[in-house]
């Protein structure tokens, strides 16, 4: 392994550990594939030299995506969070992600094609559910439970009431 961080985020992969790492590259800035690793020997669901593990970063975020096969599928138990700073940013990601096989959900998460959670999160709304006036914090958190993909215009419009 030449990861160097103390703290890895391993993700388990049927088989595209490689393409899903290379996808988050290309979509996310500090995000680039460090090293893809064959597989020494013949495992459970490979063979010898197929990728086994990819080496990568997620917005700064290091992780490691394990081809492991199929015994194990994502929930919504984890995800990444990514901080947006306006409506063009987080229409970027979201569309990346949803349109790249993806699929949407609710509260601005959505999922990859490798059934990845994502939380697509402007900023405005973060710092409106935990505004310090629980009526401006309510208002803003209902607004965002009637959303998919979050929009910043609306939230902003809940916080002025």
């Amino acid at each position: 392994m030449t990861n160097p961080a103390k703290n890895t985020i391993c993700i388990w992969y049927d088989r595209d550990a490689e393409a899903a790492a290379r996808f988050y590259a290309d979509t996310f800035p500090d995000s680039f594939v460090t090293a893809v690793n064959l597989a020494p020997g013949d495992y459970p669901s490979g063979k010898q030299g197929n990728v086994l593990t990819v080496e990568f970063t997620v917005m700064g975020i290091s992780c490691l995506g394990l081809n492991g096969g199929p015994a194990f599928k994502h929930t919504e138990a984890f995800s990444f969070q990514i901080a947006t700073k306006d409506q063009a940013e987080t229409d970027r990601y979201w569309n990346a992600i949803v349109n790249n096989g993806g699929q949407e959900s609710e509260c601005g998460w959505c999922k990859d094609k490798w059934g990845i959670s994502w939380q697509i999160t402007p900023i405005v709304l973060s710092k409106g559910v935990t505004d310090p006036n629980p009526v401006i914090a309510k208002r803003v958190f209902e607004a965002m439970m009637t959303m998919r993909k979050i929009d910043v215009a609306a939230i902003e419009k809940a916080i002025g009431g």
